[in-house]
């Protein structure tokens, strides 16, 4: 079937241009009050009941059942299986992109990661003391596709960081479940765990896996149960309920981020072959129907050409329905004045990925404030950056590029001051202190610095 695909064209020299932009970027975050409720009724269950909740809801959600949650753990051996039944070609990807995402976290940690410490003149030391967490979830999203590249992300960066256990948890839900897209009747099937995601465990070095998914995945992870341990931080992107459910147990466990649908904006100068930037923004537009794809550029007659390469070229995809609703509701070509005005546009939109196809990448690059990742120059398509470029693809998306960053060691890692003051020191930092706390009206605190001094 053809699928048709005409993405928004604006102008900003258009005098309706900011609101049809505002109107054409905006996405609510805000979750369904009936799936907070449900989430909300799920998380307490788990909390409560433990391993016979999991196995619950993972028999109506995923038609999976099984009589005890030990049933649904993922041996090693079986992750080593997985990885040695694969052909050849996808074992060499694996271990490759593998290879690749650890160099880069390896050097991360060398750059941010180390513990230091100086004395001051009065022989005071000052510092901060670098430590891993002892143990992390990792949600992997499973159900409409499988995507073994989330298990290298997430767990390799935690690995390295010296993590002590990482507890990989992934739905695997039976064909015909709810979780599936079926109607969730029962059934005693065993569901088909996807090879690359076991394999990718074997190769990341997750400690323990389990076939669970969904709000009662992050419930068992957070607060622990008979069977599956409780963690110290869950990171990992799902599904509306696996969001909700994130949100609502920070606090007893750290999260990395709420994740939002997957973004790309490229910036392009005219430069790029057209066919390449419309299957760049293909690859977003290909996640899910809420994906946002959008290309900024000052060359009228390039945006005709990528709209005639979008029209070329969807009818080979066999995601052309999901692509072609992404570019309908969400898709913009936008003809900027010039360049410079396209990267201040970037930094309003704050992109999960961006794209600069330009020529000479590294003239706007200085421009470009507000990225989840920037991919430089026409070669370096976003879709490598997901799989093996090496950096981290779990990114922040809608907007929270402004304040956040992309995941790394450093979310695996905390960090402790350090504090040793000399009798020197506690000369005048008590004298300091004394006065300091006396002005706020607590008395023990002065007394505790004054007791010190000579």
């Amino acid at each position: 079937m053809n699928f048709i695909a005409t993405p928004a064209r604006l102008s900003t020299a258009s005098i309706t241009f900011q609101p049809e932009f505002k109107a054409r970027l905006h996405w609510s975050a805000e979750t369904d009050v009936g799936i907070e409720q449900r989430v909300a009724d799920i998380l307490a269950d788990v909390q409560q009941r433990g391993d016979a909740a999991v196995l619950d809801y993972t028999a109506r959600f995923d038609g999976l059942h099984a009589a005890t949650v030990a049933e649904l753990e993922l041996t090693q051996a079986e992750l080593k299986s997985a990885f040695d039944a694969l052909p050849e070609v996808q074992r060499n990807a694996l271990e490759q992109a593998a290879k690749r995402v650890r160099s880069y976290h390896e050097a991360q940690k060398k750059a941010s990661g180390e513990s230091w410490s100086y004395r001051d003149e009065d022989g005071t030391l000052l510092g901060q003391k670098v430590t891993p967490l002892d143990r992390v979830g990792i949600y992997v999203p499973g159900g409409k596709a499988a995507y073994p590249s989330s298990v290298l992300m997430n767990a390799i960066p935690a690995h390295v960081a010296g993590v002590g256990e990482i507890i990989m948890v992934v739905p695997t839900p039976v064909r015909g479940s709810v979780a599936s897209g079926g109607t969730g009747a029962a059934s005693d099937a065993k569901p088909e765990v996807n090879a690359l995601v076991l394999a990718a465990a074997y190769v990341a070095g997750v400690t323990r896996a389990f076939t669970i998914g969904g709000a009662q995945a992050v419930a068992a992870l957070a607060y622990g149960t008979a069977t599956v341990p409780k963690v110290d931080k869950i990171t990992g992107p799902g599904n509306a309920y696996v969001a909700s459910a994130k949100k609502r147990v920070f606090g007893v466990v750290g999260i990395d981020m709420i994740a939002g649908p997957s973004e790309i904006l490229v910036l392009a100068d005219g430069t790029t072959p057209p066919d390449w930037v419309a299957m760049d923004l293909f690859s977003q537009a290909e996640h899910d129907e809420l994906a946002q794809s959008i290309l900024l550029c000052p060359d009228a007659t390039y945006i005709e050409q990528v709209q005639a390469s979008i029209n070329k070229l969807l009818p080979e995809m066999p995601r052309g329905e999901i692509i072609a609703k992404s570019l309908n509701d969400r898709g913009a070509l936008i003809l900027t004045r010039n360049m410079e005005e396209a990267c201040d546009i970037a930094n309003r939109i704050a992109p999960e990925h961006l794209e600069v196809s330009s020529r000479d990448p590294h003239r706007w690059e200085p421009l470009l404030k507000h990225a989840g990742a920037i991919f430089l120059g026409a070669y370096t398509s976003e879709s490598l950056g997901d799989y093996c470029a090496g950096p981290n693809h779990v990114l922040p998306t809608s907007g929270t590029a402004r304040f956040s960053s992309p995941l790394g060691v450093y979310d695996f890692q905390k960090r402790s001051s350090l504090i040793e003051v000399s009798e020197a020191g506690a000369q005048t930092l008590g004298q300091i202190a004394s006065v300091l706390a006396h002005g706020e009206g607590l008395q023990a605190h002065a007394r505790a610095a004054e007791m010190r001094l000579k």
